[in-house]
């Protein structure tokens, strides 16, 4: 693993791990393109930059992970324990020149009173400078009681820079870094024109998912140059070495499994949200992680296992109705009792059909039931899961857990067998989550594999032992 550990597992890094929290002061102030285009910007001049991005979403740390180069990895207070966030960061932050952490929504914005799962909160954790990005259309005079009332509303959080952002010109420019200058003593280190090239387009989910365009890394480079030339990338190098020192306390590796595991991960335009940290723990675990292209492939490698993530099966539903020798091997083996892991995208493809915009394709239809696009969410949110006892991972401890997704799983059997009670969340009817079918786990919520209450440990249990069984 990428990282420096003493005898006693204190992480050290010298003095420091130099790292920036870019946050905003509320949502949709065009942080997420000003992250990808650092990213881009600095690994042009050849630094190693390590992404991360605050909550659990998939799509932008695809576009980060994409822009630096190096897999970008997800920091969450409801999926993680504070213990976890700590490792996680010291462990991919080891050995690079910048650790980029992007925040979610505004700097103090959360789901609690106190602000304990805030931006805030993160950057405080980490103890990271703040960057925080303005968006200054309409804005003048307004700009400095906005940044001096950020400043004192948490004393412990240190704003070391702004980032003006949707300028309107080099006039309006001028007004506002004079307006800050004169009222804060907070640096302007970037002024970003409103630019309607540097856009990525949107989709129901957000960012569209940057392993769908072909383009995407003609976009990358774009957004990186523009973003190069109205930033000054030296003085955020600067706040990033100014961050203090962190020890923090790593465990000790566990052994990786004696047994080596196959397992089929389907990887294409389709499907593609996986948490990084997820691949890695998988890795460590002594698993061969084998890309399945749903779209193209005409069949299914030699394998122990089959994992089948989130994403967008609807936009490619024609694509992987067509592929019919594929789906009916998958239908073949679950039935045969391949242990299978599909989350959201991959329990819609599962389905009988699913449609969409007047239009029904077939799908696998190892899972008996319809899926149904709508207009607006069924799903969205945090989840919490409580597993019912009759689930066959054996599962006991409460599961978080988050879900976003437009479409619901209809005509499924009444005497069907779920693994979950959802206890916060909709799942896949609003009471259940989780569906079973022989050594099939799938529901439309989203899980954190790697941890205590993690989805890859029980689930490699499972794969051994359906092993274990063939071959005796």
């Amino acid at each position: 693993m990428n990282q420096q550990a003493t005898s006693n597992n204190t992480f050290k890094r010298g003095a420091h791990m130099p790292r920036v929290f870019i946050s905003a002061a509320h949502k949709s102030s065009g942080k997420t393109t000003l992250t990808l285009g650092l990213c881009a910007a600095l690994h042009a001049r050849g630094h190693a930059v390590q992404p991360f991005k605050k909550g659990p979403d998939y799509i932008d740390p695809l576009w980060l992970g994409m822009a630096a180069q190096r897999p970008c990895y997800n920091l969450d207070f409801h999926m993680m324990q504070r213990a976890e966030i700590e490792q996680q960061f010291a462990r991919a932050a080891a050995n690079v020149r910048i650790s980029l952490i992007e925040g979610n929504k505004g700097l103090y914005d959360g789901l609690d009173l106190d602000g304990s799962n805030s931006n805030a909160a993160l950057a405080k954790l980490l103890g990271a400078p703040v960057v925080l990005v303005i968006d200054a259309r309409g804005m003048t005079r307004g700009v400095a009681p906005l940044i001096l009332g950020y400043q004192a509303f948490d004393r412990d959080i240190r704003i070391a820079g702004v980032i003006l952002n949707n300028l309107g010109g080099s006039r309006h420019e001028s007004k506002l870094r004079a307006v800050i200058e004169h009222y804060t003593d907070v640096e302007v280190i970037g002024a970003v024109q409103h630019d309607a090239s540097m856009q990525i387009a949107e989709r129901h989910l957000g960012l569209v998912p940057a392993n769908e365009q072909d383009a995407a890394y003609a976009r990358i480079r774009h957004v990186g140059e523009r973003v190069a030339a109205q930033v000054n990338l030296d003085r955020l190098l600067a706040i990033a070495d100014s961050a203090p020192a962190l020890d923090i306390p790593l465990p000790a590796e566990a052994a990786a499994a004696a047994q080596r595991l196959r397992i089929g991960i389907a990887h294409d335009q389709a499907f593609g949200f996986y948490y990084s940290e997820d691949l890695d723990s998988l890795r460590a675990a002594n698993v061969d992680l084998i890309d399945i292209d749903t779209l193209h492939a005409q069949a299914l490698p030699d394998m122990d296992g089959l994992i089948i993530g989130g994403g967008f099966p609807e936009m490619f539903m024609a694509e992987l109705e067509a592929n019919t020798a594929l789906r009916t091997q998958i239908r073949g083996a679950i039935e045969a009792g391949l242990p299978t892991y599909a989350e959201c995208g991959g329990l819609m493809y599962l389905s009988r059909s699913l449609s969409w915009q007047g239009r029904t394709c077939e799908m696998v239809g190892v899972v008996p039931g319809n899926t149904v696009m709508h207009e607006r969410p069924v799903g969205r949110g945090y989840a919490r899961l409580q597993p019912t006892g009759e689930d066959r991972w054996q599962e006991t401890a409460l599961i978080p857990a988050h879900e976003f997704h437009y479409s619901s799983l209809e005509n499924l059997p009444t005497d069907s067998i779920y693994a979950y009670q959802v206890e916060r969340g909709h799942g896949i009817d609003g009471q259940h989550d989780g569906y079973q079918l022989h050594n099939l786990l799938a529901g439309y919520v989203h899980r954190r594999g790697t941890g205590v209450q993690g989805w890859i440990a029980p689930f490699l249990n499972q794969v051994r032992a359906h092993k274990a069984r063939a071959a005796a």
